[in-house]
């Protein structure tokens, strides 16, 4: 645990204590290039943990989860089948693909909210009768 210790209260004190940070605006631009060059390290661990954080914490950052298709349709039953006779059918039908309709098996347009939530083209099975 000691070199942990010094290494926290003793190097890294140092090392930042030795950076060419300016005390002016007018200082950036008298660096040279191995001071510019020696601010790289710090600079790139600053963005990584804010990048970390950002993921870690900002809601729109985290992508949706995958796996479960179906949120809410017969979830009582393990697989959820409908067989809806052609004939019975009025000139056009226009079935669900996006699982998020209320009116399960046909579309009510959810795949649009669904589309833009998700950036998915999901859009429904339209059946027309030939006459």
């Amino acid at each position: 645990m000691e070199p942990i210790a010094r290494f926290v209260k003793v190097s890294i004190p140092n090392y930042l204590a030795g950076l060419p940070i300016p005390e002016t605006i007018g200082g950036w631009f008298r660096l040279g290039v191995t001071d510019w060059a020696s601010l790289i390290p710090p600079t790139a661990l600053m963005a990584g943990i804010g990048y970390i954080s950002y993921k870690a914490f900002c809601p729109r950052a985290r992508p949706k989860p995958c796996g479960v298709i179906n949120p809410c349709i017969k979830k009582d039953v393990n697989k959820v089948v409908d067989v809806i006779d052609v004939e019975d059918l009025s000139e056009k039908a226009v079935f669900c693909r996006c699982w998020r309709t209320k009116n399960w098996p046909y579309c009510d347009g959810s795949h649009g909210a669904h589309n833009n939530e998700t950036n998915d083209n999901v859009g429904p099975l339209v059946v027309k009768k030939e006459n």
